[in-house]
């Protein structure tokens, strides 16, 4: 059976540069940061103060009262973003086969604010005030579920958990669900609600997190010398994913096309990338392949790029090695300058803006790179976009238990 070809026809995000895809978009190809002061508890008595927060997001407004309480943040995110995709798609779920349609929505840590808040309140009044709603509110599998109630979607369906690959290893597995002809249209990307204080003290003590309370706007620093660790963000990103014969028999918008995927594990230590980027660099050629196209057919690397020492630096030295010399000239750019580490939902969100990049001819900038490192020598767009015909865009993920994803999304041509 021939297999199929895979387009993206809707998008849909949520993220701390904004609540909408376009919002998300200007902000992030201006360079406006999304990252500030910490303000859903006090962190006064922690080493980070700063994070990525969504603003001006009110649940009990969107949802419901009822509803908001029924959900985890994470899950609430994830349906805005699937909302917001869904409408954008212009697809009529009420005309489909519901058993066609299928839902990939992963995370990396599920519902983690409402599982510390109810192992609080156990510790404080006992056991018999644990809320029945607990299990299903904190499974990472109930954004995924509860996208699936609330459309109607009886495809596949199922949940994704590898860390900071998670958006891509969603995307790239649901496109695979759609080419072997398992369903028809696909909701795929991932959420993550995870800026808690456990979750923050336990990065920080790893030193893995910037401690540059004073300055949030530009603690975080992709591939710059000064580089000391990420900025936590929250957010989701999703996309609707079809079948070319689909998609066109309703006459859809074509954003993309989902080219290629390529997915690798370091098999090396539980949080600190293969220094040489060997798993990165074997994930990217899988994914060429996969495309069928060599380096050269890339226009624009999307990064992993998240600020710490040990990542930008292995991600450089995967890049070379598959581009040789030429990585001199191809455009790179990690957009955490200004969003932040969404974690769980960071590679779903870069697809998105990925996906932009194609349809606009721009690419948005690496927020505060100001001094060179001599291992971070490549051009990674510093802190002005630049408009450049990007016809195919690589996007790389990767996430603590050595998962590397690799997305190579391209403009449709027919």
């Amino acid at each position: 059976m021939q297999r199929q070809r895979v387009v993206v026809t809707g998008l849909g995000t949520i993220c701390p540069c904004g609540n909408t895809v376009e919002e998300a978009w200007q902000n992030i190809a201006a360079g406006r940061s999304g990252i500030g002061p910490i303000t859903r508890f006090d962190p006064s008595g922690m080493e980070v103060h700063i994070a990525g927060e969504v603003k001006g997001f009110d649940s009990k407004a969107r949802f419901g009262h009822r509803e908001a309480r029924r959900m985890d943040r994470t899950t609430q995110f994830a349906l805005v973003a699937t909302q917001e995709a869904l409408k954008d798609s212009g697809v009529d779920i009420a005309q489909e086969d519901p058993y066609e349609v299928g839902c990939v929505i992963g995370s990396g840590v599920g519902g983690i604010e409402t599982l510390l808040e109810q192992a609080r309140l156990a510790a404080e009044k006992g056991m018999r005030v644990v809320s029945p709603l607990l299990i299903p509110m904190m499974l990472p599998d109930s954004p995924t579920g509860r996208v699936a109630i609330e459309f109607n979607l009886r495809g596949p369906n199922m949940s994704i958990s590898t860390a900071c690959a998670t958006g891509n290893n969603a995307i790239g597995e649901a496109a695979e669900m759609i080419r072997r002809g398992s369903a028809q249209v696909m909701i795929a990307g991932s959420t993550e609600a995870g800026i808690v204080p456990i979750a923050l003290a336990g990065f920080s003590n790893m030193g893995a997190l910037t401690k540059r309370n004073d300055d949030p706007l530009t603690a975080s620093r992709p591939f710059d010398a000064t580089r000391d660790g990420f900025v936590m963000a929250e957010g989701a990103g999703i996309v609707v994913l079809e079948s070319l014969e689909h998609a066109q028999s309703r006459g859809a918008r074509i954003y993309a096309e989902v080219l290629g995927y390529g997915t690798t594990d370091d098999a090396h230590h539980v949080t600190a990338p293969m220094e040489n980027g060997e798993g990165a660099r074997v994930a990217m050629s899988k994914a060429l392949r996969s495309a069928g196209v060599g380096p050269e057919a890339i226009d624009y690397i999307n990064a992993h790029g998240t600020s710490t020492p040990l990542n930008d630096a292995s991600e450089t030295r995967a890049i070379k090695s598959v581009w040789g010399e030429k990585a001199y000239d191809i455009k790179i750019s990690s957009i955490k300058g200004v969003t932040g580490h969404m974690l769980g939902a960071a590679s779903s969100v870069e697809a998105v803006i990925s996906v932009m990049s194609l349809v606009k001819g721009f690419i948005p900038p690496t927020a505060n790179l100001n001094t060179p490192d001599p291992d971070c020598d490549l051009d990674y767009t510093p802190n002005v976009g630049v408009a450049y015909p990007v016809k195919r865009v690589m996007s790389n993920s990767f996430g603590f238990g050595g998962h590397n994803a690799v997305l190579i999304l391209g403009q449709f041509e027919g």
